[in-house]
């Protein structure tokens, strides 16, 4: 079965960090180009930042360039997404996704907060 579970999210006070990894199982990891994207409550999905297979080109969102920095570790089958200076407006639920073959994992709750 193909999966995908993040993990990593939490709460966290403006300007911090944290790191979201995502735990891909059931397909050949390095073959697909990979994505994170996240959900606000009451709005729609915002695409965040995508990665290559071989993680050599990597894109972001305007609103999460120099902030935000997607990675992956092949031998681990693993996406990463680190976030720094995070903001109120950050707050959402963070998915991983396979754009090629759709493919979404459960997500995982950021919440930026004082």
């Amino acid at each position: 079965e193909e999966q995908l579970v993040e993990s990593g999210g939490g709460m966290v006070q403006p300007g911090g960090s944290l790191r979201l990894s995502c735990a891909a199982s059931g397909f050949t990891f390095s073959r697909y180009d990979m994505s994170w994207v996240r959900q606000a409550p009451g709005k729609g999905t915002e695409w965040l930042s995508a990665i290559t297979g071989g993680g050599t080109n990597t894109y972001y969102a305007d609103s999460v360039k120099g902030r935000f920095t997607i990675s992956r570790d092949n031998a681990k089958n693993t996406l990463y997404l680190e976030m720094n200076n995070l903001k109120p407006d950050d707050t959402a639920l963070y998915y991983c996704a396979r754009p090629g073959g759709p493919l979404r994992g459960q997500g995982t709750q950021v919440t930026v907060s004082s």
